[in-house]
């Protein structure tokens, strides 16, 4: 599961929200949930809103408004394996290409 906070704003949010939450379930295959601030029109930043919770299938599973809300969702971690044995990308990689590092400070 990815969480990641993130403010778009109400030219891009609109645009890009959803479609990047959802590309970035797809990706990865796994949920991401992500936060955002509701939006207050009389603030120097105008949050778009609309927290998200999307499923590995790419699909959002619990979507807010642009206001303060809280949401709760069930996640089935075996959604995951369901969709990573049915769409096994990971294992079509062409690791004969090229090398992953593990890099730390």
């Amino acid at each position: 599961m990815i969480i990641y906070p993130a403010a778009f704003n109400m030219t891009t949010g609109p645009l890009h929200w959803e479609l990047l939450q959802r590309s970035r379930a797809n990706d990865n295959q796994l949920f991401v949930v992500t936060t955002s601030p509701a939006r207050d029109t009389s603030a120097e930043y105008v949050a778009y809103g609309h927290s998200m919770v999307v499923n590995p299938w790419a699909k959002v599973q619990q979507s807010a408004s642009e206001g303060e809300e809280t949401l709760v969702a069930d996640i089935d971690f075996s959604e995951v394996e369901q969709v990573r044995q049915q769409i096994p990308v990971f294992g079509q990689r062409r690791l004969d290409l090229y090398a992953t590092e593990k890099k730390s400070k």
